[in-house]
């Protein structure tokens, strides 16, 4: 299990922020959690689609200081895709 950052520096409020994800949503609230990451960073809106936090340079370093790995933005898109929560199969008889 691991988290990773990204480079993404997105500005936004003047600040640059990163994207920060692990390889389980569990993982990634642990994590940030250990990282002095607030739940209100966690971008709910993307709970479906691209589970991660929204995060500031300082959290960005120190979660690298704590191990989170440090991926290109390109990377994260391929980290992201494999946390998507799977839909679950429906089934239906028919008669």
């Amino acid at each position: 299990m691991a988290t990773y950052v990204d480079d993404a520096e997105i500005m936004w409020r003047g600040k640059y922020r990163y994207h920060m994800t692990s390889d389980s949503i569990a993982e990634l609230h642990e994590f940030a959690r250990l990282a002095s990451i607030n739940k209100c960073w966690f971008d709910s809106k993307a709970r479906n689609k691209h589970p991660h936090y929204d995060i500031t340079g300082e959290q960005r370093a120190r979660a690298i200081a704590l191990g989170a790995i440090a991926v290109t933005r390109e990377e994260m898109v391929g980290l992201a895709k494999k946390l998507i929560p799977k839909k679950p199969v429906q089934t239906s008889i028919l008669f």
